[in-house]
């Protein structure tokens, strides 16, 4: 499996990252356990969660993912089979990225998760209240502690990406390494035109979130009755339009050629884009996982990724 830099850092993963969004919420820790380690076993290394998931759930209060991965850790020894990312400025009781913040927050995340480093840690949202500086001064500290190895950005614009690397390397801070915006066949458009081309001349790393935007480019939704007491019921509806079915009947064609599903399909799609490091998808089950470790055995040839860009434009 061919493996990816991310940025210009030594840290290299598979070119698929699991949303651990759903470990505590939609999975339980029975469930979200066994497609741990099936996701291991698939030779895929690569996870994302944060301190504030999934915070939105009733009677939850933040921090059930690392919980439900630091329990894992714990019982399987994996912990050295992952790449980890988790992210700090958006839990309830952490908010923003001041440096006294960050120091009580990376505590609070490495105690939940069972470990004493966290791989990438992300900004989860840019805080203008809070001097670039002083956000990337309390990175440099953790990095140097050894708690930290790399930085990236989450939910910036492509001119704060900038602002902040001009700041580091003027006053020889820790620099992002990696983003993470949204991306995927349907919502392409800020990406393509402020993200992308400050990831591409920095050499930055790309990981994209809603990569199957909200479960819709899977397929399973494609009409209102579908949307009936589903959890992203209300996040998918924007996509159930003529431009949205296109996409899906793309996909659709795309993946009976190859044998494939459209999960499959707009997750390789992702992944065959030079710019992306790798997209980030979530399952609660083995079957959906299946999906996701096919994504990245599964070569698009030009003309697929032609269709598929014609039907999304």
């Amino acid at each position: 499996m061919q493996r990816r830099r991310i940025g210009r850092s030594e840290l290299q993963v598979a070119p698929l990252m699991f949303g651990g969004n759903v470990f505590g919420w939609t999975a339980d820790e029975a469930t979200s356990f066994s497609i741990l380690d099936a996701f291991v076993d698939a030779g895929l290394d690569f996870i994302d969660t944060a301190d504030v998931y999934s915070a939105w759930a009733p009677g939850n209060q933040g921090g059930e993912s690392e919980t439900v991965i630091g329990k894992w850790f714990r019982q399987s020894g994996k912990r050295d089979k992952i790449v980890l990312a988790t992210k700090v400025a958006k839990h309830p009781q952490r908010k923003g990225l001041s440096a006294a913040n960050i120091q009580a927050a990376v505590e609070d995340s490495l105690r939940r998760l069972q470990t004493d480093y966290i791989d990438v840690y992300f900004s989860h949202e840019d805080d203008t209240e809070t001097p670039l500086a002083e956000t990337l001064g309390a990175y440099q500290r953790l990095i140097e502690a050894g708690k930290v190895r790399v930085i990236g950005a989450s939910n910036y614009s492509g001119a704060r990406v900038e602002e902040a690397l001009a700041i580091s390397r003027q006053h020889g801070l820790p620099e992002y390494q990696v983003l993470q915006p949204e991306y995927n066949l349907y919502d392409r458009a800020e990406y393509e035109t402020d993200i992308e081309p400050v990831a591409v001349a920095h050499q930055l790393g790309v990981v994209v979130y809603w990569s199957l935007a909200s479960g819709f480019l899977s397929g399973k939704y494609r009409s209102q009755e579908d949307l009936a007491n589903k959890a992203r019921g209300s996040r998918v509806e924007k996509y159930l339009n003529p431009r949205g079915l296109q996409i899906l009947t793309a996909l659709d064609r795309v993946a009976a050629r190859h044998g494939s599903t459209p999960a499959s399909v707009a997750l390789a799609w992702l992944i065959a884009r030079p710019s992306v490091t790798a997209p980030i998808a979530s399952a609660t089950s083995l079957q959906q996982l299946e999906s996701l470790v096919a994504a990245v055995h599964l070569t698009l040839t030009s003309t697929d990724i032609r269709e598929l860009d014609d039907a999304s434009a």
